[in-house]
């Protein structure tokens, strides 16, 4: 079944302030593929060496026997920060990650690895080829300090700051493929 996406239709005082109706369309996201690295076995010396997203430059994504691809799972990680989890209701941490990762998606709307992730055939099923992977931190320093490596390193990334109070609650990524992002995340705890 083809789905399509129908434009945004906006009551006409606030459409009249906004620049145009156009610039609101989603693009049609059917036609966009995920990630494919090659298996170890189908590459050369030379193309391992110049791909920086192939499965030599990680193994833990290099291809299944017999020369198949294998994808290279797009992830959006969302760390929050332990204190606050012991400190605050349940339900304003949990929205204070939605609010970074919804923030991280929107202003990466037009990467291809946020299409690839909300693309319509991704957005019932994220587990397999697209998932989202949330962490936590113990406190305020550990998340400052790793939003500064994430943004040292160019990784895309929203840094939630709860205003009015001014407080850094949480950090959620853009999409990415996990294969160039999860060494950034492999020391943190799972959030329970």
């Amino acid at each position: 079944m083809r789905r399509t996406l129908l434009p945004l239709r906006l009551p006409s005082p606030v459409a009249a302030t906004l620049p145009s109706a156009a610039a609101f369309l989603l693009p049609a996201l059917t036609s966009v593929s995920l990630r494919r690295t090659p298996s170890r076995e189908n590459m050369s010396a030379d193309a391992a060496a110049s791909a920086p997203d192939s499965a030599a430059a990680n193994p833990a994504s290099a291809g299944e026997e017999g020369g198949r691809e294998a994808v290279d799972v797009l992830v959006q990680y969302v760390v929050l920060r332990r204190d606050l989890a012991d400190a605050w209701p349940l339900g304003s941490v949990v929205a204070q990650g939605c609010h970074a990762a919804v923030a991280a998606v929107w202003a990466h709307r037009d990467h291809p690895d946020t299409a690839a992730y909300c693309a319509p055939g991704n957005l019932d099923s994220m587990h397999k080829a697209c998932s989202t992977v949330t962490l936590e931190v113990k406190g305020e320093t550990q998340l400052k300090n790793l939003a500064e490596k994430l943004e040292a390193a160019g990784v895309r990334h929203k840094l939630w700051i709860e205003q009015p109070e001014n407080i850094p609650t949480c950090i959620a990524t853009a999409p990415c493929p996990k294969s160039q992002v999860s060494s950034f995340f492999k020391k943190l705890k799972l959030c329970k």
